[in-house]
């Protein structure tokens, strides 16, 4: 009995391990993507930082100077308080749109699937096709202004992308658009997740359609919000090919539109500061997990509370 065991004992063994090895190797191939296409060149960034490092490769160590520049950088400043105004209205108004389309979408409607397709189109065509058609429409010229002229009466001609007081809205508006319908699908997936029984429990204690919503599904969607939170602060902090488009990589007018991407776009590739860019790209990186950490806090407390 004890040579039975013990050989049962080692056939289980092995089996383990043959298993821890079949999962190991289906992991490995992502885990070496991830090393060697993330976590390789944002070490090598960070190396490059503490360089002066130019198109002909290391110069000489300037330490931590690169990161001492940005401080007094006029255009990073710039492209800092750009970047982070842009989140800060493009984030809340393309989650609220997006859960308001996926509530909509999710009802029992005539044509659902149609309107599901419809709403999230705008996030399946090139974002630099739909910036040439909106360039063309908030023309000076273009049917927006024609159609102001038409209800004012007198004519109406406001370069909206050539404009420092609306390019940088008018990009804002553009990507609520076309991003709400990305949001609506994830929201989407939320509310499906939900169990019908919490909505009939509602029903039979009267709640109406109002209070049901914001007593029963949207505490419920806390995971969803979560996930559409991140995904949409870490898109609108990564905010270039509208602003690279509309102002010629200038991030003009009068740096109305320049962001941090583009700015380390022109440092890297026009200047061939790549130091310099390594440093701005580093920056970066601690101003988008600094808020994807404090949401996981945020909504961590609220799941265990």
């Amino acid at each position: 009995m004890a040579t039975v065991a013990k050989t049962r004992r080692a056939t289980l063994g092995r089996e383990s391990v043959r298993e821890a090895l079949v999962g190991y190797a289906f992991v490995a191939l992502p885990i070496a993507s991830f090393l060697i296409f993330f976590m390789y060149p944002l070490a090598n960034a960070f190396y490059i930082s503490y360089f002066d490092w130019g198109a002909l490769g290391k110069i000489e160590s300037v330490g931590l100077r690169n990161y001492r520049d940005l401080l007094d950088d006029f255009l990073f400043g710039k492209a800092l308080k750009n970047t982070l105004r842009y989140a800060l209205i493009v984030v809340p108004a393309q989650m609220a749109l997006g859960l308001g389309l996926a509530v909509i979408v999710n009802q029992a409607l005539r044509f659902r699937t149609f309107f599901r397709a419809a709403f999230y189109f705008p996030a399946v065509a090139g974002s630099i096709a739909i910036t040439a058609v909106a360039a063309y429409i908030l023309s000076a010229d273009g049917l927006l202004n024609a159609g102001i002229s038409g209800v004012r009466g007198s004519e109406y001609n406001h370069p909206w992308f050539g404009s420092s007081d609306t390019a940088l809205e008018s990009i804002m508006a553009l990507n609520v658009w076309t991003t709400s319908g990305t949001m609506m699908l994830f929201y989407l997936a939320s509310l499906q997740s939900i169990p019908t029984d919490v909505y009939e429990a509602a029903a039979i204690d009267g709640a109406g359609p109002w209070r049901t919503f914001w007593k029963v599904t949207f505490p419920l969607l806390k995971p969803g919000h979560f996930f559409v939170a991140v995904v949409s602060v870490i898109g609108a902090l990564q905010v270039f090919d509208q602003a690279f488009f509309v102002s010629a990589g200038s991030g003009g007018p009068n740096y109305s539109t320049m962001t941090i991407v583009l700015y380390l776009y022109n440092t890297a590739i026009e200047g061939f500061r790549f130091g310099y860019a390594s440093a701005l790209g580093i920056v970066l990186f601690a101003i988008i997990v600094v808020p994807t950490l404090i949401l996981r806090l945020l909504f961590g407390r609220a799941e265990v509370s």
